[in-house]
């Protein structure tokens, strides 16, 4: 597995240390020896009842959900979409 930083930012609030973390995951090679896709990723840390990511499609749609992942978590615009919730 191979991993491909995007973007990290840390942000601290009264209750502690919040990490967000966008990067890039893709298995060394595919099935046939080929070079498998990247899935992108951000993973929020340190909020409340959670850690939360979101996938995205691509490198451009990841450093935008970054952005936006951002906005929302200081309160300047809306929870993005498409978003998955960790169990």
């Amino acid at each position: 597995m191979t991993l491909y930083p995007v973007a990290d930012d840390v942000l601290f609030a009264p209750g502690g240390r919040v990490v967000i973390r966008t990067y890039g995951v893709a298995s060394a090679t595919g099935e046939n020896g080929d070079e498998r896709a990247v899935s992108y990723r951000t993973w929020v840390t340190g909020v409340r009842d959670q850690p939360r990511y979101w996938r995205w499609g691509h490198f451009e749609d990841a450093c935008h959900g970054h952005r936006k992942v951002l906005e929302w978590l200081t309160g300047r615009g809306p929870q993005p979409h498409p978003a998955a919730t960790a169990a």
